[in-house]
């Protein structure tokens, strides 16, 4: 018997080696290669899916004379995962729900497939939990099982097998990291198995147009679990993780090829399922009784909507040489820069103290809004003075302490009215020129003129 060929595959970006090496040249990760086998009595095939399914041969043609077509969507049945989505499934996609243990991913296609199979055929695999289990979660939520068909199976071939029989039009895969190939000399969850039961499995979607939603574990540094290839495969790429608070997830799109990305859904967990939270504002708004000095509210703007979040800023004498700063939910570089900013334009020095900067609620700030209301709220704890309680700031502030205008500036003040705030602090360029109802808007044009709005 010839001896098994032994190779190496980058867990990371799935690079092949024919030796082991300490690190990926690739993708510069250290110490991320994994053994396979090379020889197998039986190899997958990757020029079909299952079963003689070959792909149509492809021909040149020009961009012009290719019809796009409208994108049909498919309602889930919730507002906020249809947001997060792009505005529904899309027939053909693949779908990559990951988070952590118990956020609530299995619950959630759980409650889509419930409301989807009153209209269409589903089918729901299980390659973790037995049947009895979703059955009893299923009763316990409340949800009607008369049209949801279940499968209890492992086996990428056997899957497709029963899927072809039972023609669902949203198939979902619980989950990617157990499920195998045939062929394939490696245990469930390793780098090849994922990354050939991915590919066969989002080439038999392609070919039969059926939506397939796929759960994915996550590493304990919140990254997908598997090759980096399984992220490259799929259509949209979703993660569902818990705030600060338990009882809610966030979901957020990472990866859409039919939406925008860094879209945000927010859901709170009861006893019957995820909810919708169809006002987020509100709770991330959840402030004290007494304004405190350090707290500001700023309005981001998340993928296709305005969001009022708190930014909480502390500053304190250093106990220590090296003055700490730090940030949950802000980039640490970018206070940093903030408060040289601050010290060369607003006069302010904060080289001798800590400061710590928070985004309440869990909430991440990828845009520059933020930068003003971060200024102000050191501003606000270095003098350990309020600002007032019914106030909003935004604006991205420059190297030499100009504030410049954001996008959609003027929905964004719209949204803060509404929720009863009566004064803003803009960029000049982002104040309205007619009158928004009744409240103060002051546009500033540099940071002195900020700081000298809140004293």
């Amino acid at each position: 018997m010839a001896k098994p060929k032994i190779g190496y595959v980058c867990e990371q970006c799935g690079a092949d080696y024919t030796k082991w090496s300490g690190q990926c040249v690739h993708c510069k990760t250290w110490n991320c290669l994994k053994e396979v086998r090379l020889v197998s009595d039986k190899k997958p095939d990757r020029g079909r899916c299952i079963d003689g399914y070959a792909g149509a041969k492809s021909e040149v043609q020009t961009l012009s004379h290719v019809d796009a077509g409208d994108i049909v969507r498919i309602s889930s049945g919730m507002q906020e995962l249809d947001r997060v989505l792009g505005g529904g499934f899309v027939p053909g996609s693949v779908v990559l729900i990951s988070g952590d243990p118990g956020s609530g991913k299995s619950t959630i296609l759980l409650q889509t497939l419930a409301f989807a199979a009153g209209q269409r055929p589903v089918l729901y695999v299980s390659g973790e939990e037995s049947m009895q289990q979703i059955a009893g979660r299923a009763r316990r939520l409340g949800l009607p099982m008369e049209k949801i068909k279940m499968l209890a199976e492992t086996s990428v071939e056997r899957i497709c097998e029963l899927a072809d029989r039972e023609k669902p039009e949203i198939l979902v895969i619980d989950s990617i990291q157990v499920m195998y190939c045939d062929g394939v000399d490696s245990a469930p969850g390793g780098v090849a198995q994922v990354r050939e039961c991915a590919a066969l499995l989002t080439q038999y979607a392609k070919r039969t147009q059926v939506i397939l939603l796929m759960v994915g574990h996550v590493t304990k540094d919140q990254s997908i679990a598997g090759p980096m290839t399984l992220s490259h495969i799929v259509d949209t790429q979703i993660m569902l993780a818990s705030t600060d608070d338990a009882r809610y997830r966030i979901m957020r799109a990472t990866k859409n090829r039919f939406g925008a990305v860094n879209e945000l859904g927010l859901f709170a967990m009861t006893a019957k399922g995820l909810k919708e939270v169809n006002n987020p504002s509100a709770i991330f708004l959840a402030r004290a009784e007494k304004p405190a000095p350090g707290s500001v509210v700023n309005v981001l703007w998340e993928g296709t909507r305005p969001l009022l979040v708190e930014i909480q800023a502390l500053v304190i004498d250093s106990q220590h040489g090296n003055p700490r700063r730090l940030g949950v939910g802000i980039d640490q570089n970018r206070i940093a820069m903030l408060l040289a900013v601050l010290a060369r334009h607003g006069g302010l020095f904060t080289g001798d103290q800590d400061v710590f900067v928070n985004c309440v609620g869990g909430i991440r700030v990828t845009e520059t809004s933020a930068d003003l209301a971060v200024l102000l709220g050191i501003v606000s704890s270095l003098r350990n003075r309020a600002v007032a309680e019914d106030l909003f700031v935004f604006g991205e502030v420059g190297l030499s302490g100009e504030i410049r205008p954001v996008a959609n500036g003027e929905i964004r003040i719209k949204e803060a009215f509404k929720h009863g705030f009566k004064k803003a602090i803009v960029p000049k360029a982002n104040r309205p020129k007619r009158r928004a109802g009744s409240g103060e808007i002051l546009g500033v044009s540099n940071l002195k003129e900020a700081i000298d709005a809140i004293a």
